[in-house]
């Protein structure tokens, strides 16, 4: 072995490295050609997810958008006046055909409200009353119930009791004005007696005095009416 490592060209040493290079290249070209050819002879062999991701075409692109309309066209008619200086002219030209135009009748007006044929007028309402042959007599009816002032219903009493001093405020030396809330009736009596103002001691007196006095019934359009008013009872030490 030691003779072989150091004689390196005398021809005593003999090598196989060019016959093992020769075929080992022949064996590596068949492998190349192998691999070239089966897939030209067989194409099922190759990966058909690979493949389909290779032969599938990219989507069109998007069509363009349509055109605009065209705008429209404002045809403008030109309408000659016939009249001239504020004058009627005469046409230019007699027309052969003349067409006339026969107007319908006009449906009857059917203006008016609802349930005012009793007014006094046609079956139209409120207008077949108003230019009909005859207005409507509408009365108002009287109110139920007036006030009048003080003074005019002293002015109404026909019968009038003096209230009573009570001994216990004339002894106090209680004295004053009692202000009664009342209505008059349409007979005339008095009703719905309640006090307003004045002293305690006297306010009895002054209703009970008040509950006997009677009035002229009060006249509204020569109707008789209620009345509401106000009745001053006066106590003097005096009197």
């Amino acid at each position: 072995m030691f003779e072989d490592s150091t004689f390196e060209s005398g021809g005593k040493i003999k090598s196989k490295s060019g016959r093992w290079m020769i075929l080992t290249g022949l064996i590596n070209l068949g492998i190349l050609i192998t691999m070239i050819l089966i897939p030209l002879i067989y194409p099922e062999a190759l990966p058909k997810a690979m493949m389909q991701t290779l032969l599938v075409a990219p989507p069109p692109p998007p069509p363009p958008p349509p055109p605009p309309p065209p705008p429209e066209v404002i045809k403008v008619v030109h309408v000659q006046s016939e009249m001239m200086n504020n004058q009627l002219t005469a046409p230019t030209r007699i027309p052969h055909d003349i067409k006339m135009v026969a107007e319908k009748e006009a449906p009857p007006s059917s203006f008016g409200v609802a349930g005012a044929e009793g007014l006094g007028g046609s079956a139209g309402g409120v207008m077949g009353s108003v230019f009909g042959s005859g207005a409507p007599k509408i009365q108002a009816a009287p109110p139920k119930k007036v006030n009048i002032s003080a003074g005019v219903a002293t002015g109404m009493l026909i019968q009038k009791t003096t209230p009573m001093y009570p001994p216990i405020a004339k002894a106090a030396r209680v004295s004053g004005t009692v202000v009664i809330q009342a209505t008059i009736s349409k007979q005339g009596t008095i009703e719905n007696l309640h006090v307003i103002s004045g002293p305690a001691m006297l306010q009895q007196s002054a209703l009970d005095a008040v509950k006997t006095w009677r009035y002229r019934p009060y006249l509204l359009n020569n109707e008789p009416v209620e009345v509401e008013t106000t009745i001053n009872v006066i106590f003097t030490l005096g009197g």
